[in-house]
């Protein structure tokens, strides 16, 4: 059966973003109509004199509600959808003009109930937005963890570029209410469920993430926050990858405290990592500004990601505190 499509999007005081996001749905080459659920999730700034630029090009049914957190959000807009088949994005995204194209034909031809996509770097990105894609989608940084793998078992999709059908979602009853996580912990959900997830490659949308390295650090730190929770509450998921960022910043004090004593080997293995990642960003950029930020980018995501799962894996799995209650920040009230 063809697919009917609900883009399902979620924002958050981020009006230019949906303004340009739906810009490129304007651009979308696709044969079939499809529909766009936009909900406004308790914003002050609200994006609704942006939806209303588009009407009479895209088909969009646009609400608003109080602040409850971007999952419940994403349930608020599939219950409100009328197709069978939702696809999830986050408002700082673009779409290539292929996008839609290349999701129903892959499902056409190999249908499954949940499935992501890769993001990258559009070619309008400031440096920042650049580099630090590249440390967040780079085999030597997360592995390809994030939708460059093609040889996967069992693929996490994440929300800013996920499919889910109507069915599934009925089953799951969406994503819970902790941000951020909330993808990998409805994810896993599914397979408990019997439902299979799968990478479509060519699905890749523009994906801007942070503009600030302050922000950058912020969002890092609670991804590293989040996953022992997961780890408590799925335990045949956990890995030891995870611990690979706070085993960095170990690696890092151990290096540099051998360096005073004269051993540099270690320091120099660090180097030459970076090194790598250097000539990695540089040569996909054709940027040495963006090669030097990348190094930075690093730095700033195992440091944040490190620090917080060491916190939060003391917290939890150590002292048995109740996440709800130890980190009430990460979790949203229906």
């Amino acid at each position: 059966m063809k697919p009917d499509f609900s883009f399902i999007i979620p924002v958050y005081n981020r009006p230019n973003e949906i303004d340009e996001l739906l810009h490129s749905m304007v651009a979308m080459q696709y044969d079939s109509s499809y529909e766009i659920v936009i909900v406004e999730d308790g914003s002050s700034d609200s994006s609704s004199h942006i939806v209303e630029k588009f009407t009479d090009r895209l088909f969009i049914s646009y609400y608003q509600k109080p602040n409850t957190g971007p999952g419940d959000s994403r349930n608020y807009g599939m219950r409100k959808a009328k197709g069978n088949y939702f696809i999830i994005l986050d408002s700082d995204v673009i779409l290539p003009e292929n996008y839609l194209a290349k999701v129903d034909d892959f499902l056409c031809q190999n249908f499954v109930h949940c499935w992501g996509g890769p993001d990258d770097a559009h070619k309008s990105f400031s440096d920042l937005q650049k580099a630090i894609s590249y440390s967040m989608t780079s085999y030597l940084t997360t592995g390809g963890i994030r939708g460059r793998k093609k040889t996967m078992g069992k693929f996490q999709p994440r929300s800013f570029n996920m499919g889910l059908s109507k069915e599934a979602f009925l089953a799951s009853e969406g994503f819970g209410n902790i941000h951020p996580g909330e993808d990998p912990d409805l994810t896993i959900r599914l397979w408990k469920l019997g439902y299979e997830t799968a990478l479509i490659p060519d699905a890749k949308v523009f994906h801007k993430r942070r503009i600030s390295w302050k922000k950058f650090y912020i969002q890092v730190n609670k991804f590293g926050l989040v996953r022992p929770i997961l780890n408590k509450w799925h335990p045949e998921t956990a890995k030891l990858t995870y611990w690979f960022p706070s085993l960095f910043i170990g690696y890092t004090l151990f290096s540099m405290l051998t360096a005073v004593f004269g051993i540099w080997y270690f320091l120099m293995l660090w180097g030459i990592y970076f090194s790598l990642i250097f000539l990695g960003a540089t040569l996909m950029f054709k940027s040495i500004s963006i090669g030097i930020q990348s190094i930075l980018a690093v730095l700033i995501q195992f440091y944040g990601y490190g620090k917080g799962f060491l916190k939060s894996y003391y917290y939890i799995h150590i002292l048995k505190k109740v996440p709800e209650k130890q980190f009430k920040n990460l979790f949203f009230s229906k």
